[in-house]
């Protein structure tokens, strides 16, 4: 027998849980700091039963070929009580042994000492707490496992970023991962960081060392940087490829951990993928999503809602739902892939983007892991809409996914229902350039794999982007217009005192472009420029419209124009009627053409010619 390092006790994230310290520690009745070494220094009673410090025992013992469990503690100072604690699925507040499980002598020179914790047969996550009557000082610690000699297993991790024109982001990334997985510069066989530069706007020569290879790219999205950076993994012989995006601020103790699980999952879970959780970077105690799956009304679902991994409750309820679902994918912020299954699956459709990472996920089926601990922080995502990403790309690609992977029929029909009430809803709110959008991904996908295997994406979103709504700083508006904003955010959807029968009528197919003129106002009315939404009260009978963002600072006007929506009616009938009819023949095409389209003969061209 060996024993084995799981994860880490982490104390600090360059500065990062200042204001939420609850993520790593709890201080109860006592106090912490972290001091300029690194050492934790405590007094009284500190809690490690965290989101970063607790060891999530269940899903160890799920995926992984472990034995008994214990922790390793470097202290030295005052003598100190150690305490056992653990969570169940359904815990709102911590469990804590009565008795202390042993005490920390006291010493003048650092020591190493072992503690097993014992875990309860319903306990899902254990940890411990410290308690003083002085002050103690922890250099450090580890979880960590007895295991049979032959059950570690070979890894060699590749880490790829794609980046696009966000040199802030990467080189802090770069200089993170070099300082905490590669601090002692010496040559590491278990990772390697490769960074896709899309918009080789990097010094690759100067950023690159023997552990970093920056590699210019040309502009062919967030799937052609990955497909990659997967080409990259298989030329360097790693058994998995993580893929990361590049707006993120990494966390380096999960590659840890992520590495730690993979060497020692079991046979059921050799070929599983692990996806990190997405924790906002506005709100770095929120748990945004980890695993998604496909619904069968079409759209994307998060499995887990908005978890405080800060409070027990939430940590409880993250670590205990179940994630392994139907139709599941993990995005790409934060997902890690065997290479055999690359081998076997191929490589990312060339999406650019949008819908690439959840193809991928329903094309390959896979068993998903997931741990507390393990996760990225990124920006959160409310209030970005650009409807060429949002409107067209998604219409195009949630199609090419559907027919590559052969998804079933009911669920593309859900898809298809749900475009049409979109587009009418965005009709009836004047927004007429994001229903351009969303027919030209119709229209694109209607032209079949040629038009993809030959499209230049940049190109394609540098057009489309051009039909994105242009929203200006609120004081570069007309006052006639501004005098329509209202003193509070209803309008954004914030908060509704409609009652059902407004609501009812609201959701009726009027459509004030039919009205007479004399029934029309003048006065501009506000809405949220995001959100066709309904037309609500406010919004009706008016020929202006002001689209705010989500801030309420920034807004675009809209004015009616019934020959545009005329002409946008008719295109939509000629499309939709050759989608019923060309549909299956459309779809057939697409999926004959997957394996050539995911190949890497397919990629290593499409990339040479964009060079």
């Amino acid at each position: 027998m060996i024993d084995v390092t799981l994860c880490n006790l982490v104390f600090d994230h360059e500065g990062f849980f200042t204001d939420h310290p609850q993520i790593a520690l709890r201080q109860i009745g006592g106090s912490s700091q972290v001091l300029q070494d690194g050492s934790l220094s405590i007094s009284g009673d500190v809690d490690f039963t965290t989101y970063l410090n607790a060891l999530s025992i269940h899903k160890w013992h799920t995926y992984a070929s472990i034995g008994s469990t214990f922790l390793r503690l470097v202290t030295k100072g005052d003598a100190c009580d150690v305490y056992a604690t653990s969570l169940t699925p359904t815990s709102t507040q911590v469990e804590r042994s009565k008795k202390p499980l042993t005490q920390i002598p006291a010493s003048d020179v650092w020591q190493c000492v072992d503690v097993v914790v014992p875990a309860p047969q319903d306990a899902h996550i254990v940890s411990f707490a410290l308690r003083t009557e002085g002050t103690t000082l922890v250099q450090g610690g580890t979880w960590r496992s007895h295991v049979n000699d032959g059950a570690v297993r070979d890894v060699r991790l590749a880490i790829a970023t794609t980046t696009f024109r966000k040199e802030t982001y990467i080189t802090r990334n770069i200089e993170s991962i070099r300082n905490d997985l590669f601090q002692t510069g010496i040559v590491s066989s278990d990772y390697h960081l490769f960074v896709i530069d899309n918009g080789r706007t990097l010094d690759a020569d100067a950023l690159s060392d023997q552990n970093v290879t920056v590699i210019p790219n040309p502009n062919v999205g967030g799937s052609g940087g990955f497909a990659r950076g997967m080409m990259a993994a298989l030329d360097m012989d790693a058994t998995h490829v993580l893929l990361m995006d590049d707006d993120v601020r990494v966390f380096p103790e999960s590659f840890r951990r992520t590495h730690a699980l993979l060497s020692l999952v079991n046979d059921q879970y050799a070929n599983a993928f692990v996806e990190g959780a997405m924790l906002n970077m506005e709100d770095p105690n929120l748990l945004f999503e980890d695993v998604a799956t496909v619904r069968r009304n079409g759209m994307y679902g998060r499995v887990k809602q908005g978890h405080l991994i800060d409070t027990v409750a939430g940590m409880a309820q993250s670590e205990a739902e179940n994630v392994e679902v139907p139709h599941a994918y993990g995005a790409w912020w934060y997902c890690c892939i065997p290479v055999n299954v690359v081998r076997e699956k191929g490589l990312p459709l060339p999406l650019f983007v949008r819908c690439d990472d959840v193809e991928y996920g329903i094309r390959c089926n896979p068993t998903i892991m997931t741990m507390g601990g393990i996760c990225v922080w990124h920006e959160r995502f409310e209030g970005r809409f650009k409807a060429s990403v949002d409107s067209y790309q998604l219409t195009r690609n949630f199609l090419i996914m559907a027919a590559c992977d052969e998804i079933d029929p009911s669920v593309v029909r859900a898809f298809m229902l749900r475009f049409s009430r979109t587009f009418h809803i965005y009709l009836r709110s004047m927004n007429y350039d994001t229903c351009e959008l969303m027919l030209n991904g119709l229209a694109d996908y209607l032209k079949g794999p040629t038009f993809l295997k030959d499209a230049d994406g940049e190109q394609i979103m540098r057009n489309n982007a051009k039909l994105n709504e242009q929203l200006v700083d609120v004081s570069e508006l007309d006052p006639v217009v501004l005098g329509a904003a209202p003193p509070n955010m209803r309008y954004l959807g914030q908060e509704s005192d409609r009652g059902t029968v407004l609501k009812v009528l609201e959701m009726l197919p009027h459509d004030r472009h039919v009205l007479p003129g004399f029934l029309l106002s003048n006065k501009p009315a506000p809405m949220y420029y995001s959100r066709g939404a309904y037309p609500a009260r406010n919004t009706m009978r008016k020929k202006t419209l002001v689209a705010y963002d989500q801030t309420g600072t920034m807004a675009h006007v809209r004015t009616m124009d019934r020959k545009r929506w005329n002409r946008l009616r008719e295109r939509y009938a000629v499309l939709t009627r050759e989608f019923r009819k060309q549909g299956r023949a459309v779809a057939a095409e697409w999926s004959a053409a997957m394996p050539m389209l995911t190949s890497r003969e397919f990629w290593e061209q499409y990339l040479a010619q964009r060079s």
